[in-house]
């Protein structure tokens, strides 16, 4: 057997606090997962327990998240999504304070879906594409998420629209196992442009590396939390909050 010693480094925080407002619900609901970077062969992901979590809005009401025993998540069933505005995410952990401010980004709804029986590079797959009209005169980015029966990673996918402003374009989804009955969720979320050259990064690090984005990254890719009380044990993650339009479609 060959033993790889591997050099040890301490627990960063990972901080998953996506925001999410579905067309047509509430938003009441919300949820941020708090856990802990783990050596490269644990199987195991630790979670963040006993931090103090909440979110503060721009006219100073504060929105504090309660974690679920001891499961890392932390949730909020009372939150009050407004489209536009800043938000500011305040985690206290092991005496350590983290922060981060984004706004409220909308997003259009989707059109319609347009289904291919002949892509991929045989002539024979199965591709969904997710239509949607930009807003003309405005600067927009888009985060597209597929995902299907089949048990494999979802396809996601960034979008601006430098050269479709005011146009209507798509989202796209191939997969080689896709068959007719099967269900695909699509989920397009609106974004801000820091948001968009995060996850334009580190989707170019995953498909060079033939991973998904939670597997080990090349080089560490930096979100917009930050720790104000020792700046350099930055955490890794991102505080974004998104409109979303979902579509559930059956393929033909």
């Amino acid at each position: 057997m060959i033993e790889v010693d591997l050099n040890d480094a301490d627990p960063k925080l990972v901080i998953e606090a996506s925001i999410n407002w579905k067309k047509g619900t509430t938003g009441r609901n919300q949820e941020i997962k708090l856990s802990l970077t783990a050596p490269y062969f644990d199987k195991t992901i630790p979670p963040a327990n006993g931090a103090k979590v909440s979110i503060t809005d721009q006219n100073n009401i504060i929105f504090n998240f309660i974690e679920d025993g001891t499961s890392g998540v932390y949730r909020n069933t009372n939150f009050v999504p407004k489209l536009n505005e800043t938000y500011t995410l305040n985690i206290t952990y092991k005496e350590e304070k983290y922060s981060a401010t984004e706004i409220f980004k909308s997003v259009v709804p989707i059109d319609r879906i347009g289904q291919n029986n002949n892509g991929g590079f045989s002539g024979d797959e199965i591709e969904l594409k997710a239509y949607y009209t930009d807003p003309a005169d405005e600067t927009n980015f888009y985060f597209f998420e597929f995902i299907s029966d089949i048990p494999v990673i979802p396809s996601l996918s960034v979008f601006d629209d430098k050269f479709t402003n005011g146009n209507e374009i798509f989202g796209f989804y191939s997969e080689e196992d896709l068959k007719s009955g099967d269900k695909v969720t699509i989920r397009n979320y609106g974004i801000s442009e820091r948001f968009y050259n995060y996850m334009f990064i580190l989707l170019q690090q995953t498909s060079q590396s033939g991973g998904g984005p939670f597997q080990t990254q090349p080089a560490i890719v930096r979100g917009n939390c930050v720790n104000e009380t020792n700046p350099n044990n930055f955490p890794l993650g991102y505080f974004r909050l998104s409109e979303v339009d979902e579509v559930v479609y059956t393929v033909q």
